[in-house]
């Protein structure tokens, strides 16, 4: 794959890298109506896939949160058509490293040393390059490391490359009026986070030491003295993608198993450490010859304040759904309905969310529960199809919500798809026996 000598970290040229990208979209759509005077049936299709093409070529030599945003929306499986997300899915693990000359300035400027001079080897390839730093293999004292490296610029460009996929999510979002700047500040203030290599490293020891008493869940360890604000240096872990594990055939059992530790890893956290691993695609799990699941990025960590996580896990409780009085309450707690809703709206929203909640929330209803169920995913599927086809949502305040359901059912729905690829059946209590 081409290396990058330099990534553009100016706010103008980072914006006119998207404006060329606008115009390749705006050749798209003029050969679309072209096509589609003479084959309706495949210009859709087609133009889907030359605008996905585009926008991910304009957006991984961007890198950055620019990229970032196209690897959370690889995860709106329902969201997005597919030729988006297959394309936008590569941000996860494929995308241009930089070369080896940007690599040595890079360690010479945060460790004020080569990586020849730091490590007994060290690979001047990458074996893995994403949206905000890419990964090398080394070794010191005989042991295998992985030692990942930010790009060159990302930090300092996040708000401007806000601002400029910004008109892109208020459309697809469909997010109105000064409120939805709030949900732009929790997406900025966790993406920072994600570029602060300290925090990543104090995060990544105090969780992976929490959650070593979940069975099955394997962890690397931690280098402060071989890492600073831009470098990351762990343990080398050995293992297959989750992604390329599910996609080839494997054992039944071994799938329970799997998607068991998966499921009491993210309970544990969110309702033990009330923070959790809020990143949960594929590319940030491995499955080892061992069998077990091993964890292996901790950059996104959403903190769970109080007045979030009482109201929204009381509103997954069956009987508080089905308690007029109680879900109205909850409603209003988590900012999902406002006290300048009309009736119409109240009366809209309150039934939409009634139907979302009953669906999302019905894993915590049973002690047992079969993700693999094809039952489960046809009625998400059906519920996003209408919805993304309802006028009225359209017309109405898409702003519904407090800022930290963003992260948190981003977790969720990507725990869920996951323990999907795993059809996996597993036990929901399980986790509270680690609870102490």
């Amino acid at each position: 794959m081409k290396t990058l000598d330099s990534i553009p970290t100016g706010k103008i040229e980072r914006a006119s890298k998207l404006v060329k990208t606008g115009v390749k979209i705006g050749g798209n759509y003029v050969k679309y109506y072209g096509k589609k005077l003479v084959n309706s049936d495949n210009a859709k299709e087609e133009l889907d896939q030359d605008n996905a093409e585009d926008i991910y070529d304009g957006l991984k030599s961007l890198k950055g949160s620019a990229l970032k945003v196209a690897q959370m929306l690889s995860m709106e499986k329902n969201l997005l058509p597919r030729a988006y997300v297959e394309k936008f899915s590569l941000s996860q693990f494929s995308v241009p490293p930089l070369s080896a000359p940007l690599v040595r300035k890079t360690f010479k400027k945060y460790l004020d040393r080569y990586p020849e001079e730091v490590f007994d080897h060290f690979e001047r390839d990458s074996v893995n390059a994403a949206s905000i730093g890419q990964v090398h293999r080394a070794e010191k004292n005989g042991k295998p490391l992985a030692v990942k490296i930010q790009y060159p610029g990302v930090a300092e460009s996040i708000s401007s490359d806000l601002a400029l996929v910004k008109p892109i999510a208020i459309k697809m979002f469909n997010l109105k009026g000064k409120d939805s700047e709030k949900y732009f500040k929790e997406v900025e203030h966790k993406l920072i986070e994600e570029t602060n290599y300290i925090l990543e490293l104090e995060q990544s020891k105090e969780i992976t030491e929490a959650c070593s008493i979940i069975p099955n869940m394997e962890f690397p360890k931690y280098y402060p003295n071989l890492s600073s604000e831009r470098i990351l240096t762990m343990d080398w872990m050995k293992g297959q993608h989750l992604s390329e594990f599910t996609q080839n055939s494997f054992d039944t059992e071994l799938g329970h198993k799997l998607g068991q530790a998966l499921w009491d890893f993210y309970m544990f956290q969110i309702h033990k450490l009330r923070k959790v691993h809020a990143d949960p695609h594929p590319g940030n799990f491995l499955v080892s010859q061992k069998d077990s699941l091993i964890a292996i990025d901790f950059g996104c960590i959403k903190q769970i304040p109080d007045e979030f996580y009482k109201p929204y896990f009381e509103l997954a409780q069956e009987e508080n759904i089905n308690n007029d009085a109680v879900f109205m309450e909850k409603l209003y707690e988590l900012e999902i309905l406002t006290p300048t809703d009309s009736q119409k709206e109240l009366e809209f929203f309150k039934a939409l969310f009634k139907e979302m909640l009953s669906l999302f929330t019905s894993p915590f209803h049973k002690e047992e529960f079969d993700f693999g169920s094809g039952d489960f995913w046809e009625r998400i599927a059906d519920l996003s199809e209408r919805y993304s086809k309802d006028e009225q949502i359209r017309k109405m305040n898409g702003n519904r919500g407090s800022k930290h359901f963003l992260y948190m059912n981003r977790t969720f729905f990507g725990l869920f798809n996951l323990l999907h690829d795993l059809r996996a059946k597993v036990q929901v209590n399980q986790f509270r026996r680690y609870m102490g």
